[in-house]
């Protein structure tokens, strides 16, 4: 048996400025993209999609190719050049050999310049090669499901953690559905639809409720049968027409179970969509109340600067937070991160030790909301230079490497600030620890962040404030221009009556 692997994944928030060309894609910044053995080696026991799909191929007792590893921190749509390169290393893979199997790591949120649905453009071509090769695919829970994305695979799987520490797990039962398959051991079928509604990110946490109860009656489903069953919460920060919660239930050889289970899941988001809106406070409110509170226990107090989150295409550059921080005369604090590859320079030029008046943050502009970000100008002495580079220790995408390019920390005297060179969110507490930074030495962590910050940084917090800031992840849905998405829709229509019969 002979399988082909690949991962080609971008969540895309169409209100971000931030480019999205194919140097993105890649593991390090100018390096090609990874493929056949350096995929193998890079990804090989780690805790991560293509590492699951190795592990699957490797039990069967199957010879597997990886046609290339491609993951973007999430920004603005990917350039068609982008697009292009990454589907002709998969279609060509498929041209130039007959493979019995494909396992595919996909997003679920690729907007492209030209495609709203990439993963969708990306399986017809797969299948205008390989129309009956068995196909399996792993999604993000923050897909925003197109009908080709799953009517063209045999099996889809979508992460059931929000912060995302099933990536591994995901991918496993996407694949060893397949591998079932194959062995004549089941017949997939599969029902799948929308609920007219986009479930606010900040409410999306599969910790809290309501999506706690949604994925876990997806996992009951499986325990009672299903092969694979889904809630894909959506990604809002998406102007297409397909953006928000679905569900996807891939069963044995029953459609009527499929779509019974699915009307379930979707009827069951459906009568918590109140739960799912977000209330925002003022950030000169959010900030006081982190100043004067008195945890009881050990641990940081950790403010999240949710507006500017990589993981959802922020530009990481605004500056609101910060800016209020130093206003208010915070202590012991350090903050993660400031994109400024500028600064990062200047600092290295004037090396550690050094004395330095920076001008940090506020460079990109961001003509698609609201809000302006000024520099901050830090005064302070360069504690760290880095070259950036980590490996996670999870539980979110454990032993898998990292990059923040070139690194440095700024110390005021109050406030440690990371600028970095590349995009990336602080999931993981060795993105401080690579930096010299222990959180459990500070007072407070201001972290842009919205929910994955908890897989590896959670536990440590004594307490959690969330600070409306600036920036292109705003939580404030009024603060975006929907043109594309198809309406009515909860909650920006209010008066709105639905159910699963009423279909997608």
């Amino acid at each position: 048996m002979h399988i082909l692997i690949a991962m080609m994944n971008h969540e895309t928030n169409t209100f971000s400025p931030v480019r999205t060309d194919l140097d993105r894609f890649a593991l390090r910044a100018g390096e090609a993209l990874l493929k056949g053995e350096q995929a193998v080696a890079a990804y090989t026991g780690t805790g991560t999609g293509v590492g699951a799909f190795i592990e699957v191929a490797q039990a069967a007792g199957a010879t597997f190719d990886i046609a290339v590893c491609a993951h973007a921190q999430p920004s603005g749509p990917v350039e068609d050049a982008a697009f292009e390169a990454m589907c002709a290393e998969i279609v060509g893979a498929l041209e130039r050999q007959p493979y019995d199997a494909i396992f595919l790591d996909l997003h679920g949120a690729m907007v492209t310049q030209t495609h709203e649905d990439g993963e969708g453009e990306l399986l017809r071509r797969v299948r205008a090669v390989a129309p009956k090769t068995p196909l399996a695919v792993a999604y993000d829970m923050h897909a925003n499901i197109h009908a080709d994305m799953v009517e063209l695979a045999d099996t889809v799987a979508g992460y059931q953690t929000y912060p995302h520490i099933d990536m591994h797990g995901t991918a496993l039962r996407a694949g060893r559905s397949l591998m079932r398959m194959m062995k004549a051991e089941v017949t997939p079928t599969t029902a799948w639809g929308r609920a007219p509604m986009i479930p606010h990110v900040m409410r999306q946490g599969s910790d809290d409720e309501p999506n706690r109860s949604l994925q876990a009656r997806a996992r009951e489903m499986e325990a009672q049968g299903a092969l694979c069953a889904s809630v894909f919460v959506g990604f809002p920060h998406a102007d297409i027409t397909q953006a928000g919660l679905s569900a996807v239930v891939v069963t044995d050889n029953d459609p009527a179970l499929a779509a019974r289970w699915r009307d379930e899941l979707l009827a069951m988001a459906w009568s918590q969509r109140e739960a799912f809106l977000y209330q925002l406070e003022p950030l000169a409110t959010s900030v006081s109340k982190a100043r004067d509170l008195k945890p009881e226990g050990p641990g940081p107090i950790v403010l999240l600067d949710h507006y500017d989150n990589a993981a959802s295409g922020g530009t990481m550059d605004t500056t609101a937070v910060l800016a209020e921080v130093m206003r208010q005369g915070l202590d012991n604090v350090a903050v993660f991160a400031v994109f400024d590859p500028a600064a990062v320079q200047a600092a290295i030029q004037a090396g550690v030790g050094a004395a330095v008046s920076l001008s940090v943050g506020g460079k990109l502009p961001m003509p698609q909301v609201p809000h302006t970000s000024e520099a901050v100008t830090l005064n302070g002495t360069v504690k760290t230079i880095s070259l950036g580079r980590f490996k996670a220790k999870g539980p979110m995408s454990p032993g898998a490497s990292m990059d923040m390019g070139q690194a440095v920390v700024i110390d005021t005297g109050r406030i440690e600030v990371v600028l970095i060179s590349r995009h990336i969110e602080p999931f993981d507490a060795n993105a401080l620890f690579s930096v010299g930074i222990d959180p459990m030495q500070k007072r407070f962590i201001v972290l842009k962040s919205r929910i994955h910050w908890r897989a590896g940084l959670g536990r440590l917090a004594a307490a959690t404030i969330e600070c409306a800031g600036a920036g292109v992840c705003t939580s404030d849905y009024g603060d975006l221009v929907f043109k594309n998405l198809r309406r009515p829709i909860f909650p920006l229509d209010t008066a709105l009556e639905w159910s699963p019969h009423d279909g997608v």
